[in-house]
């Protein structure tokens, strides 16, 4: 089996959360490739990060779930998945 990149759009509860404090315990957790910021609208800015992940199983599953019940995210979608050569 090879290994996908799997990029996680995660939106911030609000405009007040810490990003910085969310990233370290996103850091804590996962093993993140890659993390851009990227502003929507009124001073809300939401996280793209970026997995590197084996393509079996259920690994993207249980990122997006870890992510999603952390306090301080409002909502995670995954955005784009790419199969590493």
């Amino acid at each position: 089996m090879g290994e996908v990149l799997v990029t996680y759009k995660i939106m911030p509860e609000g405009v007040e959360t810490d990003l910085d404090g969310l990233l370290s315990k996103i850091k804590e957790k996962i093993n993140v490739e890659r993390i851009e910021k990227e502003p929507i609208a009124f001073g809300l800015v939401a996280l793209k990060v970026s997995v590197r992940v084996e393509d079996a199983g259920r690994a993207t599953e249980e990122i997006e779930k870890f992510l999603s019940e952390l306090t301080e995210v409002g909502s995670v979608e995954v955005v784009e998945m790419t199969r590493l050569l």
